[in-house]
């Protein structure tokens, strides 16, 4: 399903329930454009990544786009799907 250029990764952490609800607002929009939503979980990821959990782990969930910060607790849908059409 990587018919677009970009990437959307979602940081979150299991039992988030602002991650739950951002993953499923992220699914749709990012299938319309072709892109196939990963995501990660700070904590799982500090094992070998701690910079991660550090940079993000107190404001979660966290919208990647391109491995980029695109908005955080909030999908910011309009400018999400601005520049997913780039």
């Amino acid at each position: 399903m990587s018919d677009s250029p970009h990437a959307v990764t979602l940081l979150t952490r299991s039992g988030c329930g602002l991650c739950h609800t951002a993953l499923e607002q992220l699914r749709p929009i990012c299938a319309e454009f072709g892109v196939e939503v990963a995501t990660v979980d700070v904590d799982e990821a500090a094992a070998t990544d701690p910079g991660l959990r550090a940079e993000y782990g107190d404001r979660l969930p966290v919208v990647l786009l391109d491995g980029r910060e695109h908005s955080y607790f909030d999908v910011d849908e309009p400018r999400l799907r601005a520049d997913l059409a780039k």
